[in-house]
């Protein structure tokens, strides 16, 4: 596949091939199925924050959701899953997709996004470990793994626990 990506919101139509993305990239239907839970969750689901990277050919191959969490009561936005078809991966859509994602999360004025992800992927978008900003997972996992970004450097960042959406089933 092609390493020109263009990104857009997720529309009704490009259900089935976010979900067909989802299931390709995962062993299992978990991360496809988390995701149909979180749109049919009007607490969580965010019009606009479910992006796609689209190949010129109009395949979607890339896949970041946002979805709301909170920190202690305090809005943030948990990034979760991000998928790439495997014929696509390491292309760009996923970096794609997630870069989209940020900056419609910006331009609507949020501050925080969340992720449990790979130590070594993430930290290319700016992301750090939460900790550095008091910001705990409700669970365990390692301080590499759980990372946050704040969006807005002039606006305060909450401290505490992180709250999933209950379709994360925390």
């Amino acid at each position: 596949m092609t390493a020109i990506w263009t990104t857009r919101a997720e529309t009704p139509d490009d259900v089935p091939a976010v979900r067909g993305i989802n299931l390709a990239a995962f062993p299992t239907a978990d991360e496809a199925d988390l995701v149909e839970a979180l749109r049919a969750d009007p607490g969580a689901w965010i019009d606009g924050l479910s992006l796609v990277a689209q190949a010129p050919d109009g395949t979607l191959a890339g896949h970041a959701l946002l979805t709301r969490c909170h920190v202690d009561g305090e809005p943030a936005l948990a990034l979760a899953p991000c998928a790439v078809l495997p014929s696509a991966q390491r292309t760009g859509a996923g970096s794609a997709a997630v870069r989209a994602a940020l900056d419609a999360a910006r331009a609507m004025g949020e501050n925080l996004v969340l992720v449990l992800g790979h130590a070594g992927y993430y930290p290319r978008f700016g992301f750090v470990p939460a900790s550095r900003f008091g910001i705990r997972a409700p669970f365990e996992a390692p301080d590499d793994a759980m990372m946050a970004l704040a969006l807005d450097a002039t606006r305060p960042v909450p401290v505490g626990t992180i709250r999933y959406p209950a379709a994360f089933g925390l």
